[in-house]
């Protein structure tokens, strides 16, 4: 276990994992403010990704700041007293660069990669936007009109808005069943006062975390990110905040939700409530998630699409949060052949609920789900993601090899456990498609 930031000394730096040879040191400096850094070295590159973390998301929002982190996430690429929105881009495609930025649940994230040498500029260019957006009304009007057109642009396709269905429909009328983007009316009754004061309440020090992974030095990323931090650093003697772990839970509402649209094919999802990024029971998970509808090799896929080709679309999945998380069943089928794919759905859960997975199919998943790990840390990006987002919701950082270890530790007595637990539940139904008020089921 390593050091809780909350626990470690500010002003001070500490190694979260030490690596070899140089490479994939983990190292974590918590500045007096209690803004967090933490870095991994990869000498062998010649990139780097930087990012800024804020622990703050779309379940943190009332009904009236529905989409306020989102429209954040806009307006703090739109200038600040040191720079334009175009001087920031134009410094950025110079230099070969790119820079984005992504809201979720329960965190923010506003990134840049560039060349090892440009690390300098990419620190100072989103250090400024985090720290220091004006939050001006034009700007937020601009923006206003953009986010409106993500939406439509996202209700538009049904394979993205049955989620959203599928998280309205399993937990209602609360920040999680809530749309990150907002609704129509929620983002037109947002004015530019409760934007930039949420802005100011959320985006302080002690609630973010800096993480860089590339060819990097641990003590010169603190000291630029410390320059760039000036007048930003928070009070002093202030411990950076707790992980977001734990919670009230969450209760499923069961049912159906049903939305009519005139589209070519059916998008459903069946599922219920999942299991918390903290449970230990998360890696057996992942392999029954693997072994059910999480590859070519899966049994829906198999069987729904292989054997019988009714749909070109078919996974399972399952998302973590603080204090609840969810499991489901998507497919994309013809109208006519929803209720076959259903059946299927139903059937291969059911069977994983009360017998669990074969000998084959726990190797197939625990190799699968080593191997997407692994290759997804190939990058500078997903490195940085690694260890901020660890920084921030979790307690602690496993390395690597403990993950591994964890995953290869599943038995079959694990799976059928969870299995049990999780598919057992009343399942919930979100389907798009043309069926003219049709009542599903289940």
């Amino acid at each position: 276990m390593t050091v809780p930031a909350r626990e470690q000394e500010p002003g001070t730096t500490c190694t979260l994992h030490p690596g070899a040879d140089g490479a994939g040191v983990v190292r974590r400096t918590v500045l007096p403010g209690g803004l967090r850094i933490v870095t991994e070295t990869m000498p062998t590159v010649r990139s780097v990704a930087f990012g800024i973390w804020a622990g703050v998301g779309s379940r943190d929002e009332s009904i009236e700041d529905a989409g306020a982190s989102h429209f954040l996430e806009h307006l703090l690429f739109k200038g600040t007293p040191k720079r334009t929105a175009l001087e920031m881009s134009s410094l950025m495609d110079a230099a070969g660069g790119e820079m984005n930025a992504f809201t979720g649940k329960e965190y923010t994230c506003y990134y840049a990669r560039v060349l090892d040498s440009d690390l300098p500029l990419a620190i100072d260019v989103v250090s400024d936007m985090v720290t220091s957006s004006l939050i001006e009304s034009q700007d937020v009007e601009a923006e206003r009109g953009v986010i409106l057109e993500e939406i439509a642009m996202h209700d538009d396709d049904p394979t993205d808005a049955v989620h959203d269905e599928f998280a309205a429909a399993l937990f209602g009328d609360t920040p999680l069943g809530r749309p990150i983007l907002g609704t129509v009316e929620s983002i037109g009754a947002l004015g530019q006062d409760r934007i930039a004061r949420y802005y100011r309440e959320r985006y302080v020090a002690h609630n973010l975390v800096v993480s860089a992974a590339g060819n990097i030095d641990h003590d010169e990323v603190v000291r630029l990110v410390e320059a760039a931090f000036e007048g930003s650093r928070g009070e002093a003697g202030r411990a950076p905040s707790a992980p977001r772990i734990g919670g009230p839970g969450a209760v499923p509402n069961l049912g159906v939700r049903s939305i009519d649209r005139p589209t070519e094919q059916a998008n459903l999802i069946l599922g219920t409530v999942g299991i918390t990024r903290t449970d230990e029971r998360r890696f057996a998970l992942g392999v029954l998630n693997a072994a059910l509808g999480g590859g070519m090799s899966s049994r829906l896929f198999q069987e729904i699409r292989e054997q019988r080709g009714l749909a070109y679309s078919v996974y399972s999945y399952n998302s973590q949060y603080a204090d609840t998380g969810t499991f489901g069943v998507y497919a994309g089928c013809l109208p006519a052949k929803v209720d076959e794919v259903l059946e299927i759905c139903r059937d291969e859960i059911a069977k994983v609920a009360e017998h669990g997975i074969t000998a084959e199919e726990l190797d197939r998943g625990k190799g699968q789900l080593r191997g997407s790990f692994v290759l997804g840390l190939e990058d500078t990006g997903s490195r940085m993601s690694r260890i901020g987002k660890s920084e921030l919701v979790y307690d602690s950082l496993l390395s690597v090899d403990d993950i591994l270890a964890r995953v290869e530790a599943v038995t079959l007595d694990d799976v059928r456990e969870i299995g049990r637990e999780v598919l057992g539940r009343p399942m919930t139904l979100s389907v798009i498609g043309p069926f003219d008020g049709r009542d599903f089921t289940l």
